[in-house]
């Protein structure tokens, strides 16, 4: 007697197969009556509605906690960041004068970062504010002052800067506007009472090629008139202040490493923070010239 079970031939598994697919005799389709599978399918529903249902009760009850207008949780930064335009890969900005096309990019970057800030525009969704001061909005207890108004930053305060007297804000002639800007963090106001104010110098290395620098608004100050911000949604016409900073005969032909910070009474810069945008922007500028 053989020990070796005997091979089925394809067609014996192919029926078993078949047989597994659809069972004629017990009405089974694979290996389930109709009765079983109603009974998995309502399982499955009723489980997977369950689930749907909890989760939209837990987001509906979490949106309960949650403002619109601000953060019901801030972690807000003691010191707040800067950052330069042109927005330039890794922080260079670098170009030769002679090469339109160089410097042609820049110019177009500037050309539509400053546009929101064109004096018609500013006229028509600011207010004219009294400088030196915070420009304080409260909310009336449980009634919104909303949308709250936002103080004018025209264009016109860049001087030289502004692109519209030399349209290549200094580009063309080797003496290039940098515009520096402090980013927005809800409910700060910087300065304890004074406008922070930017400075801006070259690295130990660096100190004798860089000459002298040019700021606008005058002194490279932050108006405390565009403080406290109160978020994108509260305000919706919020211009961001801007510094712009021209460098007036740095030297041609040799990289500058410039290092702006902001300096106020209540923010402190520490050169040795791991955060190298926290209350300063370094960058490299290069200017060539035949």
């Amino acid at each position: 007697m053989s020990n070796k079970k005997e091979k089925k031939t394809c067609g014996q598994l192919l029926d078993e197969w078949k047989g597994f697919v659809w069972n004629p005799r017990t009405h089974e389709f694979l290996g389930r009556t109709a009765s079983s599978w109603a009974l998995i399918l309502v399982f499955y529903l009723v489980f997977y509605t369950f689930l749907t249902g909890l989760f939209c009760l837990t987001m509906w009850v979490l949106l309960q906690t949650v403002d619109d207008y601000k953060p019901t949780y801030q972690d807000r930064l003691a010191t707040p960041g800067l950052m330069i335009r042109p927005k330039c890969e890794a922080l260079e900005i670098d170009y030769d004068i002679a090469k339109t096309e160089s410097w042609d990019d820049y110019i177009t970057a500037l050309d539509s970062f400053l546009a929101p800030y064109n004096n018609s525009i500013q006229v028509a969704n600011n207010d004219h504010c009294t400088p030196g001061q915070y420009f304080i909005q409260e909310d009336s207890g449980e009634v919104r002052n909303n949308p709250k108004r936002s103080c004018q930053f025209n264009r016109t305060e860049l001087g030289s800067c502004s692109g519209l007297e030399d349209r290549t804000y200094g580009y063309q002639n080797g003496t290039p506007c940098v515009f520096i800007k402090l980013n927005r963090v809800i409910g700060m106001k910087p300065g304890s009472g004074e406008s922070p104010y930017v400075t801006c110098g070259a690295k130990k290395e660096d100190s004798d090629k860089i000459g002298m620098l040019a700021y606008f608004p005058p002194n490279g100050t932050f108006n405390l008139m565009y403080f406290p911000y109160y978020g994108k949604k509260a305000q919706v016409n919020y211009s961001q202040p801007l510094v712009a900073v021209k460098f007036l005969n740095i030297t041609f032909n040799s990289d500058v490493n410039v290092e702006c910070k902001i300096v106020a009474r209540d923010i402190k810069v520490d050169a040795e923070q791991r955060d190298k945008f926290a209350g300063r922007v370094s960058f490299k500028l290069r200017i060539n010239k035949s």
